[in-house]
């Protein structure tokens, strides 16, 4: 489970949209989950960049993928360097109540 800083209701937000958009079956417990990742995933490589496997595991190529999209629009302003920190992380919360 790898939330990056969203509570359990956030999370539930983002499953939500996967759920909505990019295939994801599982259950929306607010637990961002392998399943929920790997859907995430497919979202990232179609639109943001992400070149590695669909595995659901939030490594630096996950977390790049992801601060291109915050950038673009979440207001994320720092590098795109694969580590979640702070302000990838606040980035991250706009997105789940956007």
């Amino acid at each position: 489970m790898n939330n990056l800083g969203l509570t359990t209701a956030e999370a539930k937000k983002v499953q939500n949209w996967l759920k909505q958009y990019w295939g994801y079956a599982g259950a929306i417990d607010g637990q961002l989950g392998t399943n929920s990742w790997k859907a995430f995933q497919r979202c990232l490589k179609q639109y943001w960049g992400y070149n590695d496997a669909i595995d659901g595991i939030v490594g630096p190529n996950t977390i790049k993928a992801l601060q291109r999209l915050l950038k673009a629009h979440w207001g994320y302003a720092g590098a795109i360097d694969g580590i979640a920190g702070s302000g990838t992380k606040a980035a991250f919360k706009r997105f789940a109540n956007g």
